[in-house]
Formats: structure tokens, C-alpha cells, sequence
């Protein structure tokens, strides 16, 4: 099972008016980013403990594999190549059909902020396997909800 995963507002909160957690750099790890400091590292862990083949769906592009993935403790995962045409306003999320495309069947979770009902519908037209569509909130990020939820659906499977 594959988990596409957004950086910004899903791993890296933002837009809260309170001010953001803090965990300060881990041990041993140079972050290389300030903003890596507002992104807790047992994510990595937890996103592990998931069991799903982890592929990053953002536009952090080679960033996040040299920057997000070690903070995390990840290996560096595969990344969605966006086409051209990504990030042009239209009545889905730019990423739906990329993100259908390269999943190709296979059952897939996404995680990100800015999924909406446009996307769920047209996955469940356009994608003959399992879908978990699932938003994050953008002010704190992935929670420990987000991930019992992810984890109640992914052993359904």
C-alpha cells in the first residue's frame, strides 16, 4: 500500500496564531532548514509503523529527501515527478491525477491539507483500488487522530 505525503502544512504546520511547536534540533542532526525545527522527528517512526511503501507527494522536490527525510530518520523515499501543467487552479487539487496515475491500481493513502470533496469523488470515479484521501489541518499538522485513523483504514485492507 502506498502513503503519498505532503510536507508543508502536513508534516510542517503553519498558519497558526498560536506560535509554533518547537522541538529544536535532534542530537547529532543539522537541520540545514530553520523551518525543520517546527517539524517533530518521531514522525518518521510513526510514519514507519504504518506499514505503507512511503512516497513524498510535494513540491519540496530533492529538498525532501536531503533535508525532511533525514530529520525524520527516513530513508530517502521516492518522489511524484509533477507534470507541467501541476498547480494550475482548476476544480481538483493539482496533485489528484498525478497522484492516481502513479499509484496505478494499487491501494493508496494521501496525506495533505488541502484535499477537498472534488478530489475524493473523482478518485473514487477514476481509481479502481482502495483510496484514503485523508486532510490534515494545516495549523498543527499530523496528529496522533490523523495517524489512528490512517492506521484504522490501512488494516482494513
Amino acid at each position: 500500500m502506498l502513503l503519498f505525503l505532503d510536507i508543508d502544512g502536513t508534516l510542517l504546520p503553519f498558519g497558526s496564531a498560536d506560535p509554533y511547536p518547537v522541538y529544536g534540533t535532534p542530537r547529532g542532526r543539522s537541520s540545514g532548514n530553520p523551518l525543520l525545527s517546527r517539524v517533530d522527528p518521531a514522525l518518521g517512526p510513526r510514519l514507519r509503523a504504518l506499514g505503507c511503501e512511503l512516497v513524498w507527494a510535494t513540491t519540496w522536490l530533492d529538498e525532501a529527501n536531503e533535508l525532511m527525510a533525514p530529520w525524520l530518520g527516513l530513508p530517502p523515499l521516492p518522489a511524484v515527478d509533477w507534470p507541467e501543467e501541476a498547480g494550475r487552479p482548476g476544480p481538483l487539487h493539482w496533485k489528484t491525477r498525478p497522484l492516481v496515475a502513479w499509484a496505478a491500481g494499487r491501494p493508496f493513502v494521501w496525506l495533505d491539507d488541502e484535499i477537498r470533496a472534488s478530489d475524493r469523488d473523482w478518485v473514487t470515479a477514476h481509481h479502481p483500488g482502495r483510496a484514503l484521501l485523508h486532510r490534515v489541518n494545516h495549523r498543527v499538522g499530523l496528529t496522533p487522530a490523523d495517524f489512528a485513523a490512517v492506521a484504522g483504514w490501512v488494516s482494513r485492507g
